[in-house]
């Protein structure tokens, strides 16, 4: 198991998932809570659906693979601390779910897109280390999202 600094970590909200038209994949946007540090993730369609839903509160008849994850974890009394976005290389991002299960915390390696979609339906805290906020690129994000079709964000943040 990894173990960072707290400092070296920076709390991360889900702001919203949007369509990308150039790639058709979903784009979900991350920003802490001054807005200052924004951390966009390309998704695939499927899990753009899954984590919008997550925000939206939506509940599927049938449990979707992270509703099963999320009750297998409640069954097997196994807490999802946090999730963390540890690395990207090429432009794919890493991630981590911080599970803690019999007083003892494991770190399981995860796509981004499924530990965030995880962490919003046990409500876990996702944060992101300020080496990955440094290397996510050097465009300007801010030219980039004012490009975005701002009501594709809707209200949602968690």
């Amino acid at each position: 198991m990894e173990q960072r600094e707290s400092t070296d970590l920076v709390q991360l909200k889900v702001h919203g998932v949007v369509h990308d038209p150039d790639t058709d994949t979903r784009i979900v946007i991350l920003r802490d809570a001054q807005n200052s540090d924004i951390l966009p993730i390309w998704v695939g369609a499927a899990e753009g659906i899954a984590i919008k839903m997550a925000l939206e509160g939506i509940v599927t008849p049938r449990p979707m693979s992270h509703d099963l994850i999320r009750s297998m974890a409640d069954h097997l009394n196994v807490q999802v601390v946090r999730v963390v976005v540890t690395d990207v290389k090429n432009s794919t991002y890493y991630a981590a779910i911080h599970l803690l299960s019999r007083g003892a915390e494991y770190s399981v390696d995860a796509r981004p897109s499924d530990a965030i979609a995880l962490a919003l339906r046990t409500n876990s805290p996702i944060y992101v280390t300020q080496d990955v906020l440094k290397r996510r690129g050097a465009w300007n994000l801010d030219a980039w999202l004012e490009k975005l079709d701002a009501k594709n964000f809707g209200t949602h943040e968690a």
